[in-house]
């Protein structure tokens, strides 16, 4: 049965890698139809909005999206980031990030396979955000000397909004996951002992979703103690669960130790819609140059067709990736790097994915 998802190809290496996916997935049997929509800088040169509304709307109607890359303006940009703006509509909550070590990709720990889980509405992830000189940050720092604490009168202010509700949903999704995927713990990441209130109450939400499933066993970390961990033994960890700024670092820490970005898929979760995504960003330096690595796309196109129920599809193109870097025959520049392998681009080495599926 023929399933319909939303393709925003992206910017840089965007175009590239989605398609390289796609070519994947069919090969593997997926039947998806997929609806494309564009996204990004361009689209807000042409509408002033980096996501249309009726982008927004297809995600909804269709229920899935895959995403490529979009470009992410800097501080003093004219938009924010895009994926943060699908957020809220779409009611995505969770960002799942997958980093494994694969056989023939040099890896800190050969047999790690760690998943973290992120929040995406609150921490800092929520955007409050206020520039120096700006009424509201006078207001914030106003507030702050009320309480005793010396700000700077020409700081810029941004809050770190966690509530309780939001982080038990949280947990509740990583700890659910973990059931269904028969993964042994879930970690939480946090630095309780300096911010008291925000990381603290995120951690006894967790404690107090985690007293629901005796079957996984859990544990808290410090963030810093995760990063060093990450280092040293990474297969000691899981499940990782984390506010959106530790999250979002842990997971590119846990990408390095395991073979790289080129490699980690990721997926955009909530009460209703996916969007899924890799790890990595635009890359403009690879853009346009058939040098991008198509993996980590691929893999995320897998979770994506595994989410639409193709089980069969799903696991076929993960045994077909993991065949290819075993073989180490073929890699594109970042996983050739250290490797005795022949260096090819984005077509080729999507063309190898292919082969092994057709084997």
């Amino acid at each position: 049965m023929t399933k319909r998802a939303v393709l925003i190809p992206g910017e840089g290496v965007g175009p590239q890698v989605t398609a390289a996916a796609c070519r994947v997935l069919e090969a593997a049997g997926a039947d998806i139809a997929w609806e494309v929509h564009q996204a990004g800088a361009e689209t807000f040169v042409r509408h002033k909005t980096p996501v249309l509304a009726e982008t927004i709307e297809a995600i909804r109607s269709c229920g899935v999206a895959l995403k490529g890359p979009l470009t992410t303006p800097g501080p003093s940009g004219p938009y924010r980031s895009p994926g943060v703006q699908m957020r809220a509509p779409l009611g995505l909550y969770a960002q799942l990030r997958r980093a494994r070590a694969w056989p023939g990709v040099a890896s800190v720990a050969p047999k790690a396979d760690l998943v973290v889980i992120r929040a995406l509405t609150e921490d800092l992830s929520a955007g409050v955000e206020f520039p120096a000189g700006s009424d509201q940050a006078r207001a914030v720092i106003e507030v702050a000397r009320s309480s005793g604490l010396q700000l700077s009168p020409d700081a810029a202010i941004g809050l770190k909004p966690i509530s309780a509700e939001a982080a038990r949903r949280l947990a509740r999704f990583a700890f659910e996951y973990a059931t269904l995927l028969g993964r042994r713990k879930v970690t939480v990441v946090h630095k309780g002992t300096v911010q008291r209130f925000t990381d603290g109450l995120f951690l006894e939400a967790a404690r107090e979703v985690a007293a629901s499933y005796p079957g996984v066993e859990f544990d808290a970390r410090l963030v810093d103690a995760v990063c060093a961990a990450l280092v040293r033994s990474p297969s000691s960890f899981d499940v990782l669960l984390a506010p959106a700024l530790y999250g979002d670092i842990v997971s590119d820490v846990a990408a390095a130790v395991t073979g790289g970005l080129g490699l980690c898929a990721g997926g955009n979760f909530g009460s209703g819609p996916a969007v899924f995504e890799a790890a990595h960003g635009t890359v403009p330096h690879r853009a346009g140059r058939d040098s991008a690595d198509p993996i980590a796309m691929v893999l995320t196109a897998a979770m994506l067709a595994e989410h639409l129920g193709m089980v069969g599809p799903a696991e076929r193109v993960r045994r077909a990736v993991g065949a290819v870097l075993a073989e180490s025959r073929v890699g594109t520049p970042d996983l050739c790097e250290g490797r005795a392998c022949r260096m090819v681009g984005t077509q080729e080495m999507t063309d190898a994915v292919i082969e092994h599926l057709l084997l």
